[in-house]
């Protein structure tokens, strides 16, 4: 059975491609699920691709991955530099976790500098787009195999 990567994305991910194409571009969420579907098959795992603005239901999918994935790919997006309970969680899920964001934050804001996940990550990825995501899989190819669930 092909190894799980739960894709989990963080608040106002579900406008992307509408909302500041110029920091986070065109592609919408679904353009990036489909090229994860199709990346993760060449790779032989699969993905469960899931978006939420709440920070509980994140919090509850990265408790899920703890029996449900092999790993996670995380864009937690603005709650990567105000959550506690999300870092809590991403420690409580056991599981390697890849941070993802579409800009680069250390060219940003300085608010956005600090992120409450990158020490505990498995490995960051940012500032590449939708392509972080595809490399965050190559990553999970490496680190868990096709076959690992």
């Amino acid at each position: 059975m092909p190894a799980t990567i739960f894709v989990l994305n963080g608040p106002n991910l579900n406008l992307l491609g509408q909302r500041e194409p110029e920091i986070y571009g065109s592609d919408t969420l679904a353009d990036v699920e489909k090229r994860c579907r199709t990346r993760a098959a060449e790779l032989g795992l699969t993905v469960d691709f899931r978006q939420s603005n709440h920070e509980g239901e994140l919090v509850a999918w990265l408790q899920e991955a703890r029996t449900a994935a092999s790993g996670v790919i995380l864009n937690a997006a603005g709650y990567t530099h105000t959550s506690v309970a999300i870092r809590d969680a991403v420690l409580a899920c056991e599981k390697p976790v890849i941070e993802v964001h579409l800009s680069n934050p250390y060219s940003r804001e300085e608010f956005r500098q600090h992120s409450f996940i990158s020490d505990i990550a498995a490995g960051v990825i940012c500032g590449l787009a939708g392509k972080g995501y595809e490399l965050a899989l190559d990553a999970f190819a490496d680190i868990c195999g096709p076959s690992s669930d």
